[in-house]
């Protein structure tokens, strides 16, 4: 979450970007939903349920009581809201990146959830998945969904370039050899003509514009994307975006 009126600075914003600084700021956040949502618990409801329809319209809710999602991943996870409360009714299993292990505490052996991985973005690798018997060369892990949400302005425009390449690469095939999983970033957006550093979590807050470039240089098409609606107006805007890697 962000406030209007970040700073702004002559360097490029990302620039600025410790990730030290940003730990350092989420350590000291409570483990809850006030906390993770800074001081605005009341649009967790409608965040969750717009989250939902999103998902939805890209063909990933339930179906006759089944979930569509074999298994999905959430990049900086935090306490597990987005995992409990939208991830886990339309996945069989979620995988969760946190670099702040308090945070993910209470994910600990939770039906549903598979790996922790307690690394910011920036470090995160996809594990292959557990040798099964009789195979010992198990095939990399694959992903039907990647949500990332309030958690890429921690990272530089090349770091982010980067996670979302390696996003790309485990995204789930169909039979037919298509990508079939898609990456989903869900994001404040800079409406100020440029992107925004907030010193106080060190992060930046990133315009539309830049995102589509990032999204490009990363070899992502864009799928779908939509505003999110109905948060209070002292925030900045969320806009939702689903992507795919480019086809060759």
């Amino acid at each position: 979450m962000a406030y209007r009126g970040i700073q702004h600075h002559s360097a490029p914003p990302d620039s600025h970007i410790r990730a030290d600084d940003g730990r350092r700021y989420w350590s000291g956040v409570d483990a809850d939903v006030n906390g993770m949502l800074g001081g605005f618990p009341g649009v967790s409801r409608i965040d969750l349920r717009t989250s939902r329809s999103f998902l939805a319209k890209l063909g990933l809710g339930r179906a006759d009581g089944q979930k569509a999602i074999k298994r999905a991943l959430e990049g900086g996870a935090g306490i597990g809201r987005i995992t409990e409360g939208l991830l886990l009714d339309v996945a069989e299993t979620v995988d969760v990146v946190e670099p702040i292990a308090k945070f993910t505490a209470a994910l600990e052996g939770r039906p549903g959830v598979g790996r922790i991985y307690n690394v910011g973005l920036e470090d995160w690798r996809p594990e292959p998945e557990t040798e099964t018997q009789g195979n010992s060369n198990p095939e990399s892990v694959s992903y039907d969904l990647v949500w990332n949400q309030w958690c890429v302005g921690y990272l530089t425009d090349q770091q982010l370039v980067a996670y979302l390449r390696r996003c790309g690469a485990v995204l789930s095939v169909d039979d037919g050899g298509r990508v079939g999983g898609v990456i989903v970033v869900k994001e404040n957006v800079s409406t100020n003509g440029k992107d925004l550093f907030d010193p106080q979590d060190s992060s930046v807050t990133r315009e539309d514009e830049s995102f589509r470039r990032i999204f490009e240089e990363a070899g992502l098409r864009l799928v779908r994307t939509e505003l999110q609606h109905g948060f209070p107006h002292e925030l900045y805007p969320v806009r939702m975006y689903a992507l795919k890697p480019k086809e060759s």
